[in-house]
């Protein structure tokens, strides 16, 4: 349910209405965007004919108050970044244990988590199966999807997870989740099986700097296995998305979605 003040999500039907296996892209804008500001992709894939079978929905992030703009949590000093600790290194080992780690903004950051899992919710009610939904998202939307897709209620079950221009959160609450799903993930058979993640970032990103989107990236592979990590890195591209980073998802989307 939103919240108050907080816009409905924007939503585009799939092309082809009577699919045998539909299937639901969930896309979070960043942070002081709205919906808008992406739902012209839909539209540009179905031109394309691309995905024909696939609905989107664009949520809107409610009006935060202490950033006076659109959020789906308030930034820390280290705007956006991050969840937790901001001063991580690509080199530090992703098996560090983050439990001890601070959690600012936490509760924000898993209303918003929350929100997305009861618009999945939605989509099962439909028919729409688990395994034929992707969430993603753009810089803070990144953040709140990689937390839906590794730590929250249906962590490691979505059909992927897109993260564009952004980095995996950290603190307790998103470590034991990630080590739940890690775990569950060894005992399964490990490497090539389990849901996949696309991430892709620019190489001149002074918002979210490569070494915060290499050290997610290290993460989300012990967490999910190094072989269901689809990574990209875009030279000369700062914080923004581009037609080749789509390109590249658009792909993504194609395998882990097939119609």
């Amino acid at each position: 349910m939103e919240q108050k003040g907080q816009k409905a999500p924007q939503r585009v039907e799939a092309q082809n209405t009577d699919a045998e296996r539909p299937a639901t892209f969930i896309f979070l804008h960043g942070f002081g965007d709205d919906a808008d500001g992406f739902i012209n992709i839909a539209h540009q894939f179905q031109s394309a004919r691309k995905l024909p079978h696939l609905s989107w929905i664009f949520p809107n992030a409610p009006h935060n108050h202490d950033a006076n703009s659109t959020a789906w949590y308030t930034p820390t000093a280290f705007s956006p970044i991050p969840i937790g600790s901001s001063s991580s290194t690509a080199q530090e080992s992703p098996e560090d244990d983050e439990s001890n780690e601070p959690a600012e903004g936490e509760d924000e950051i898993w209303t918003s988590v929350g929100y997305i899992e009861g618009l999945i919710e939605g989509e099962l009610k439909k028919g729409v199966k688990l395994d034929r939904i992707v969430v993603g998202g753009f810089s803070q939307g990144c953040a709140v999807s990689l937390l839906v897709g590794l730590a929250g209620r249906f962590k490691g079950s979505l059909g992927g997870v897109v993260g564009l221009s952004g980095y995996l959160p950290r603190g307790r609450r998103v470590w034991e989740g990630r080590e739940d799903l890690r775990k569950g993930r060894v005992e399964e058979g490990g490497e090539g099986k389990g849901m996949r993640v696309f991430m892709g970032h620019g190489t001149k990103d002074m918002l979210v700097p490569m070494r915060i989107f290499r050290d997610a990236r290290e993460r989300v592979m012990y967490t999910v296995g190094e072989g269901n990590v689809d990574s990209h890195e875009y030279q000369g591209l700062g914080h923004t998305a581009s037609g080749a980073m789509f390109r590249d998802m658009c792909g993504f989307l194609e395998k882990v979605i097939p119609e």
